[in-house]
């Protein structure tokens, strides 16, 4: 089971490699897998925890990869989570993984289009990292306009609000994560957060902002201020994307 694991986590696609392993399976699969480039999961699950909390919680993963958040919500006390990814390889990995160490946890196969009905619904938890931003790319309409593309986005945001309590939201700065395609005019947070904030005002309350700064090499998420919402080029564009916790205003 450990070599079909394996060589599932290492299929080829433009999202392989993309998590580092989750705490629970780093025992099964130790020194098999060459660890991935950190895009901060640890971190920014640490910046979840102390914000949310998952004991005993309803969870769903949108576009969850390998299933790095999936597997850590479980350790973190959530009674169940659904993973939602349109990669075959990726999918099975999480399922076989979970099977491996007697956990529960409910793939799907499928790029969620944010318009039908989603499995397993309500939620009390939704996780979306870094999805919305490959609209018209790894699903969607590929013809769209880009200013179309940003109100779709926003419309999928929206598109959980009477489906779960909270929703987790990261987006990245480029469309469809090509440099030259800006969703956003100068590239900055205040951008961003405006642009989330106009989308969910009817809907969502923003509960918090993180905002990733780095000190003595380590990365840590802090909550929003008038320091750290500057742009940050050293810091790259993936630890300049804020994560928002929206709380809906629809689902009491």
């Amino acid at each position: 089971m450990n070599d079909e694991l394996i060589e599932l986590y290492k299929k080829t696609s433009k999202h392989s490699n993309y998590q580092v392993l989750p705490t629970l399976l780093k025992n099964v699969l130790k020194g098999s897998i060459e660890p991935s480039i950190s895009r901060y999961e640890n971190e920014r699950m640490d910046f979840l925890k102390k914000h949310l909390s998952f004991k005993n919680k309803k969870v769903l993963d949108v576009g969850g990869n390998t299933g790095f958040f999936s597997f850590e919500a479980i350790e973190a006390g959530a009674n169940q989570v659904t993973l939602i990814e349109g990669n075959l390889a990726h999918e099975t990995f999480v399922k076989k993984a979970a099977q491996t160490i007697n956990k529960k946890i409910i793939t799907h196969n499928f790029y969620l289009d944010f318009k039908t009905s989603i499995p397993e619904e309500p939620y009390d938890i939704v996780l979306l990292f870094n999805v919305i931003h490959h609209l018209g790319d790894d699903f969607g309409d590929k013809n769209i306009a880009l200013e179309q593309a940003k109100y779709e986005m926003q419309n999928a945001i929206n598109f959980f609000s009477d489906k779960t309590d909270v929703l987790v939201l990261q987006m990245g700065f480029c469309w469809k994560g090509d440099r030259d395609l800006l969703l956003f005019e100068n590239g900055t947070k205040q951008e961003m957060i405006d642009f989330v904030g106009n989308a969910t005002k009817d809907k969502w309350e923003i509960q918090t902002i993180g905002i990733g700064e780095e000190t003595d090499g380590k990365t840590i998420f802090h909550e929003l201020n008038h320091e750290n919402i500057k742009r940050s080029d050293s810091l790259g564009e993936f630890r300049n994307r804020p994560i928002f916790i929206l709380r809906s205003n629809l689902k009491a």
